[in-house]
């Protein structure tokens, strides 16, 4: 098994912090609203960044998509300036589901631990 390189990881890692300074701040779509970026996947090449993110309201997930879609080529020149690489990676925002299927077990946990009347 090949072994990952610490540089696309430490690389996600800035690159979510940038990004979520620059939603918060700097970002001006009603439709993005309040979202939270959960995790960033660099490719090895570091040509592309998967940023993966959840929204308080589940029935705002397509528009938070649709605005962050929208955005990417903001945020992409907005990090260029913040993080000075040869090329900057490619945005692709994804909904991130474990938080929301992570919430769901927990409640099928805790319903099957329910003492039965």
């Amino acid at each position: 098994m090949k072994k990952k390189s610490g540089r696309p990881q430490k690389l996600g890692d800035l690159i979510q912090r940038e990004l979520s300074d620059l939603v918060q701040r700097e970002l001006r779509d009603p439709r993005v609203g309040m979202i939270t970026l959960t995790s960033v996947d660099v490719s090895p090449d570091l040509s592309h960044a998967k940023v993966f993110y959840t929204t308080l309201d589940p029935a705002h997930v397509e528009e938070a998509a649709r605005g962050l879609k929208r955005a990417a080529g903001f945020l992409r020149s907005q990090l260029a300036k913040r993080i000075k690489l040869y090329t900057t990676p490619e945005l692709r925002f994804v909904y991130d589901e474990s938080v929301e299927r992570g919430d769901r077990l927990s409640r099928l946990i805790d319903a099957a631990l329910k003492p039965r009347k």
